[in-house]
Formats: structure tokens, C-alpha cells, sequence
């Protein structure tokens, strides 16, 4: 009976331990496809700021994950004794604050003293002298994959800036959240502005470092000067992974839901209409009091990201949108249906709205007539010949 009982205690042993073994290889298996930020891959690129003199693009998402919270890459960078001598920030400011186009002064950081110099103020592109004494810039700004949200082209400026002068580049990589899919319409050359700066769809495809390559290798630089660029790539992402951002980028991307809704409601920024500013629900909805009677209404008021949203205090007839199910394309419908709601049809084309769409075919398409269906598809051709250019630039899958 003992070497009975034994020999059952020994079966079942090894079959915990082999259950054991199973689960911890599913669960490294699991740990094996988490997506790692660059800023993460510390190895990879302290070695290249070493006894340099180090300036580094960064906002409020610039940070390095840890399970017991986030570090924001410059304390880190410092903690380390890397010499870091400034930075620059973008739209909405060192600190992600600012509203949307809001005037960003410079300044110093209250936490570790660095100069911080604006790249949304007076100077878009680095001045010359606020890159003298600079050995190496580090980019690291978590961008969300559309064309007129300005990160990217704080980069190209970056990129051209420290190009004349003879410095490098390092991107630090991090996820598209709307990284599945190419559509919208493209950028016409004649448009070109800080909203749009190069030939490409509204939704592209491709992480701030894939799209830095490209930029450096289609010469989209001025004067076709080639940054020395190195790109610190992410690991474990596809074009097809779902990521979560846990910082919002900017104050009226909140959510996932609002960062996917935003290539298709952002087009609202060039006109009257409301698109959830001044709510919780920031590209989730939109509206106006011009807008015939409907079931769902809100009223925007000030807050965090939006000082003077437009229609405040007053009620907006509007749609809510904050269910939809996730977009894989830049959908036409809601704007197509805000322009027949409109009742003054000349005032809904806003100062900005040809530079948003990047050519005034967009414009055209609306008086037209032309059906939600009828303008995604005229997008067809320009988006193909876009993604022979994508192909050679690619990093990840």
C-alpha cells in the first residue's frame, strides 16, 4: 500500500509540475508578444548619449513603463548621468496642456531646471542657436497616425533643423494606435502647411519612426539634405496590433474611443460645428445649435484642453458617437451629414477646413452632393500609388 500511495504521489507530482511548466512557458509566451516601447529599450541607445551634449523632443507621453509606475525619459535620462542639456516641446507644451494652436511660450521645467523651448510658439523649427552646443537629439513623442495631428511635423522639422547643422536624430519608436489601415484623402503639395507638410493620406499607416525613414528617404527634407537618422525600433508590433495608449496624448484625445474616432471627426475642426470640445466626450460627438431639434443634446462648457470651445453655453443638437464600434476607415458619413444639417451651407467651410482636408476637392465633393460612399472611393487611386511609396520604408508588419 505505501509504494502504491508513492508511486501515485510521484504520478501526480510530475503532472503538477508539468502543468506548472506548461503554464509558466504560456505565460513568458504571453509576456513574449507584449509590445515594448523603445524608451523602454534603454540598452539600445544610452550607449549613443554618452558623454554628449543631449537635447530631447518630449511631452507628457515620453516616459519609460514600469510596473510600479511611469518615468518620464529626461528624469530617467538624468538619473543615469546622460548630459542633458535642453528640451523642446510641442504643440500643447512640454507638459501636454496647452489648447489645440494655443501659443506655447518658453520656459524652464520646474522639476529639473532644463530650458524647455517651444516648437509651437514664434519658431516651429529650432533656430540655429537654440541647437548650438548640441551633440545629439533624442525625438520622443507618442503621435496617433493622422495627418494634421502636428507631431510629425514638429518632427520633419526637427529633422531638418538638425540636418543643416550636422547633428543626429534618434526616434524613439512607440505604436500607431490607428495603425491598421491607410485612407483619407491626400495631401496636395500646394497645401502644404504645419497641419499637413507632406504628399500622403489622411490616416498612413506607418509608426513616427517608420514615418521618419520615409521622410529622410523620399527627400521630403528642404533641399533634399538627408538627416542622420537612427530610428530604435519597437518590439513585438504589427500593423495589425491593438494598443491601448495609457497616457493621452494630447488633451482632447482622452481615450481609445476619441483616438479612433479622430481621423474621421477631425475634418470638424475647419468648421462651426462642435466636435465634443468642451465635453468629456472630445471626438466622440458632434453638433450645433444650428442643427435641426434632435434626441441627443449637450452643451459645452470650458475645461482641461479647451478654454473656449466653440458654441459654449450654448445647447448643441448633436450625435453621439461614443458606442460606435472601432473604425477601420476615415468615415464620411458624419461629416457628409453635418453639411445637409447646416443651414447656412457657405459658412460650414471654415478658414482652415481646405488645409485639414489638404486639397479643396473635399470642399467641392460636399457641394456637390456627393454621397459618404462617392468621396471615400475617389480616395482609391492617390491611396495605392501612397502605399508603393509606404512599402520601402517599413519596419514592422
Amino acid at each position: 500500500m505505501v509504494q502504491v500511495r508513492f508511486k501515485n504521489t510521484q504520478f501526480f507530482s510530475v503532472i503538477f509540475i508539468l502543468f506548472s511548466m506548461i503554464s509558466c512557458a504560456q505565460s513568458n509566451a504571453i509576456n513574449e508578444k507584449e509590445i515594448i516601447v523603445s524608451a523602454n529599450r534603454t540598452s539600445a541607445y544610452l550607449p549613443l548619449l554618452q558623454n554628449k551634449k543631449v537635447a530631447i523632443v518630449s511631452n507628457q507621453t515620453s516616459v519609460i513603463f514600469k510596473e510600479n509606475g511611469n518615468t518620464h525619459i529626461i528624469d530617467s535620462l538624468l538619473s543615469l548621468n546622460i548630459n542633458v542639456v535642453k528640451a523642446f516641446a510641442p504643440e500643447h507644451g512640454f507638459r501636454g496642456k496647452a489648447d489645440a494652436g494655443e501659443h506655447v511660450e518658453d520656459g524652464i521645467d520646474t522639476k529639473t531646471g532644463l530650458p524647455i523651448i517651444s516648437l509651437h510658439g514664434k519658431n516651429r523649427k529650432p533656430q540655429p542657436d537654440t541647437l548650438e552646443g548640441v551633440d545629439i537629439v533624442l525625438f520622443d513623442i507618442q503621435d496617433v497616425g493622422v495627418r494634421f495631428y502636428t507631431y510629425i511635423s514638429t518632427m520633419s522639422n526637427v529633422m531638418e533643423a538638425c540636418a543643416e547643422q550636422g547633428i543626429p536624430v534618434i526616434v524613439l519608436d512607440r505604436p500607431n494606435p490607428n495603425g491598421h489601415y491607410i485612407d483619407g484623402p491626400t495631401l496636395k503639395p500646394e497645401h502644404k502647411s504645419f497641419l499637413g507638410m507632406h504628399p500622403i493620406p489622411l490616416v498612413y499607416g506607418m509608426t513616427i519612426g517608420e514615418y521618419a525613414h520615409m521622410v529622410n528617404g523620399e527627400g521630403w527634407l528642404k533641399n533634399n539634405i538627408k538627416c542622420d537618422l537612427i530610428v530604435i525600433e519597437l518590439i513585438n508590433y504589427t500593423h495589425h496590433s491593438e494598443y491601448h495608449l495609457p497616457i493621452r496624448p494630447s488633451p482632447n484625445l482622452p481615450n481609445d474611443q476619441s483616438i479612433n474616432l479622430y481621423p474621421s471627426l477631425g475634418f470638424f475642426e475647419g468648421t462651426p460645428i462642435n466636435a465634443g470640445r468642451g465635453t468629456e466626450f472630445q471626438f466622440q460627438r458632434y453638433g450645433s445649435p444650428n442643427f435641426p431639434i434632435s434626441e441627443f443634446t449637450y452643451t459645452p462648457a470650458p475645461n482641461f484642453g479647451s478654454k473656449y470651445p466653440k458654441h459654449e453655453g450654448k445647447e448643441c443638437n448633436g450625435v453621439d458617437l461614443s458606442t460606435t464600434p472601432r473604425q477601420s476607415k476615415v468615415n464620411m458619413t458624419w461629416l457628409v451629414d453635418a453639411y445637409q444639417k447646416s443651414p447656412d451651407k457657405e459658412a460650414f467651410f471654415g478658414k482652415t477646413f481646405t488645409i485639414h482636408a489638404g486639397s479643396p476637392k473635399l470642399k467641392e465633393q460636399l457641394k456637390n452632393g456627393l454621397s459618404a460612399l462617392e468621396i471615400e472611393s475617389s480616395w482609391k487611386v492617390e491611396i495605392e500609388k501612397f502605399k508603393q511609396i509606404r512599402e520601402k520604408h517599413l519596419i514592422y508588419r
